[in-house]
């Protein structure tokens, strides 16, 4: 891998600045602000004490959890309509969602949520890349601080969550091996990759293609440890945090 700086002066295998910031929306259970780089996320878990009609029909005891996400007219450099103009999701949000979804779903115990259901909202403030994989990483301590008011309210008797989840993009741009893609390298980049992955190092998605371009084994499994070295840093960094911020309520 070249060790040459790119243009915001970091390493290849170096994240973007990343930031989390607790209760930014006091009307949801459990919310973060969380920033990577210049793209800012904001990511809520609201709690509501029911399931959907369909559980309830098929008789499926546990919980449910869902996922939303949009991006705000003005979090890019060109207003983008809002959905609800348009009359339809668009293809990219239906998408995101649902990744946003699975990754919280895939270390989560339903049975243990009880009859609630978890709605996790992501909310682009500002894009500038990685705005899924930012909602993916800000949605895990959403969800987190969330579920501990629940317990801390016993209204249910453990944490249902059985362990962290982030996500991060890596991708080849300029022949590079690059990690965390900023706009300018993720829309020029020959090869593109979003990996979600557990606080245990399991993985539960890889995305990725050729944008015009081919990309060999040996980049795949390059691209992955790449990856997977910032995934590590990220999961170190939400433990941080949700430590700080759980003492406080402790």
């Amino acid at each position: 891998m070249s060790s040459s700086l790119r243009s915001d002066g970091r390493r290849p295998d170096q994240l973007r600045p990343i930031r989390f910031e607790a209760n930014i929306a006091p009307h949801a259970t459990g919310s973060v602000l969380v920033s990577f780089g210049a793209t800012r996320v904001i990511c809520a878990a609201t709690i509501e004490p029911n399931v959907p009609t369909w559980m309830k029909q098929q008789g499926i005891k546990g919980g449910w959890l869902t996922a939303e996400y949009s991006m705000l007219p003005y979090s890019t450099l060109d207003r983008k309509a809002r959905d609800i103009s348009k009359g339809k999701l668009d293809g990219r949000t239906v998408e995101i969602q649902r990744l946003i979804g699975r990754a919280l779903r895939a270390v989560i115990d339903l049975q243990k949520l009880g009859q609630n259901t978890l709605w996790i909202d992501c909310d682009v403030l500002q894009a500038d890349g990685g705005t899924r994989t930012a909602s993916i990483t800000g949605a895990y301590l959403a969800a987190r601080l969330a579920v501990q008011k629940l317990i801390d309210a016993r209204r249910i008797s453990e944490n249902p969550l059985s362990d962290s989840v982030a996500a991060v993009s890596v991708g080849l741009y300029e022949g590079r091996e690059l990690l965390d893609l900023p706009y300018v390298e993720d829309r020029d980049a020959e090869v593109d990759f979003n990996v979600v992955m557990t606080g245990q190092g399991r993985y539960v998605e890889v995305q990725g293609s050729g944008e015009e371009s081919t990309f060999t084994h040996e980049q795949l499994q390059s691209l992955l440890a790449l990856a997977k070295g910032g995934l590590k840093e990220i999961a170190a960094l939400q433990t941080t945090f949700l430590m700080k911020e759980l003492l406080k309520t402790g």
